[in-house]
């Protein structure tokens, strides 16, 4: 009885040796892929290194029982930690070392990366049944680690670049990402909408807070930071912001750009108010349309500002003064010289060492260059006032001399039908080469278009027949003197 139970047991442990063995074999062919811990505890890609964003990472592994050249690729997940919809990387490059079945991928990840605290790094082989390691452990022994690209790394500002703001007590004021051109995106984070922020009130986080924009209602010191998680840098904070309350509005300062007094030199000067929620500006107590912050100006006055600190308002103001210089002359716009006179017309004024340069109808006059010009002939002139030392500025004025009308330039608006030539006698100063005459109907009709001084036969081609109306005509004569226009009445 014992020798058949001992039998029994060997048949048992024989074939249990057996399956053990089998099974064994079986695992041992089992294509595998081992993640070595990587080389870094977390992904923050996007600095400037070398001139370029750095976005480059190793990922070591060993795999097993694969055909020979099969290929392998990094896989993230996605920002949940998930890898249900995992995260395609880039592979930059790899080597590969066949003899001790090993291999190292170097990546890029996705410069649109949905950044978080939680993502996971794997590798997968592209066989026709992928494999797929174990999530790698990071430099920290943790599979879950932060993955950013942070796409804006340079230093930003809020409010408008200023130290200090102001508020009402019980009032607020609206803390913002400082973006003066939109159209420049990397000119401001805000041109990004995908980034997130944290802001921050003496140092302490703000909780909920993370658009480009923050209500701030009470005094303290402000600033905000790009949110890039755990690849968080200082270097991506913003400005320092003091914020102070005041009960009855604090006392509202105007600076100007190019100082007070300023150059006036055509440009003009910036005036900014202390910062606020609202402004409305006045020049000399006359409103002006501005409601901005800051406003150009170009002329001397007093310049205020009523400022809306968010519940309570002040006024402030700069008495503006130019540096610039005067200048007067003593010529109307238009003067009619009589023939045979002449115009002495002098230009006032306290520059220094003032430059004189006068025009006749755009051309430079060769040797005027005082601050006076005798006129004796007829045209459009310009004298140009130039200050070229201290503060650099200029000032012109225009006028034109006439002369007295003369039976030789008057237009005859009436035309006689009889006689035995009757014609429209047009002065000889408008018979040239180059005079262009154009006569049209009451209906707008062109009856008459030419260029030269033999008008006479075709003047009367037109002007033949009429009822009891007398009938209208309109000329409009071109010439090297000027144009002029007016109406013909055609009279028996």
């Amino acid at each position: 009885m014992i020798r058949k139970t001992t039998l029994s047991f060997f048949k048992v442990f024989f074939l249990f040796s057996i399956i053990l063995f089998t099974k064994s074999h079986t695992y041992a062919q089992t294509a595998a892929i081992v993640g070595q811990q990587l080389p870094f505890d977390r992904i923050c890609a996007g600095l400037i290194v070398n001139g370029t964003p750095f976005n480059e990472y190793n990922a070591t592994f060993s795999y097993l029982n694969f055909p020979a050249g099969t290929t392998f690729e990094v896989e993230l997940s996605d920002e949940t930690g998930s890898f249900t919809t995992p995260t395609a990387t880039t592979k930059i490059s790899f080597v590969d070392d066949p003899v001790a079945q090993q291999q190292t991928i170097k990546f890029a990840i996705p410069t649109n990366l949905k950044g978080s605290n939680t993502y996971s790094l794997r590798v997968k082989s592209n066989t026709a049944t992928p494999v797929y390691s174990q999530r790698f452990k990071n430099f920290q022994d943790q599979t879950s680690f932060p993955a950013f690209y942070r796409i804006f790394t340079d230093k930003f500002y809020i409010n408008n670049k200023e130290a200090n703001a102001t508020i009402c007590s019980g009032g607020s004021i609206s803390l913002s990402v400082y973006n003066p051109t939109p159209s420049d995106q990397p000119s401001s984070p805000a041109n990004y909408p995908g980034l997130t922020y944290k802001w921050y009130k003496d140092d302490v986080l703000i909780a909920g807070q993370s658009g480009t924009t923050l209500v701030a209602n009470a005094p303290g010191v402000y600033y905000a930071q790009i949110n890039y998680g755990g690849c968080d840098d200082d270097n991506f904070s913003s400005n320092r912001v003091t914020v102070v309350s005041s009960t009855g509005g604090s006392a509202v300062t105007v600076d100007s750009s190019l100082g007070n007094p300023f150059c006036s030199n055509g440009t003009g000067t910036v005036l900014t108010a202390t910062s606020g929620n609202s402004y409305a500006w006045k020049k000399d107590g006359v409103a002006l349309a501005a409601t901005t912050r800051s406003i150009t100006a170009t002329e001397s006055g007093i310049y205020s500002v009523e400022v809306d600190f968010g519940g309570c308002k002040a006024v402030g103001s700069i008495d503006l003064k130019s540096n610039s210089f005067t200048a007067s002359i003593d010529v109307a716009d238009e003067y009619q010289l009589k023939d045979g006179e002449t115009l002495n017309v002098s230009v006032t004024t306290d520059a220094t060492t003032p430059k004189f340069e006068w025009f006749l109808n755009g051309i430079a006059i060769n040797g005027a260059n005082t601050g006076s010009y005798l006129v004796a002939v007829r045209g459009l002139y310009k004298v140009k006032i130039s200050q070229e030392s201290g503060c650099i500025a200029s000032r012109e004025f225009t006028f034109r001399i006439k002369g007295e009308p003369s039976p030789a330039t008057v237009i005859p608006n009436i035309v006689k039908l009889s006689g035995d030539k009757p014609y429209w006698d047009i002065p000889e100063i408008y018979k040239t080469a180059t005079t262009k005459l154009m006569i049209l109907s009451s209906n707008g009709d062109v009856m008459f278009d030419d260029v030269g001084s033999n008008y006479d036969p075709e003047l009367n081609s037109f002007i033949k027949d009429f009822k009891n109306v007398n009938p209208v005509y309109y000329y409009v004569i071109q010439a090297d003197t000027g144009e002029k226009k007016g109406s013909i009445t055609v009279i028996k």
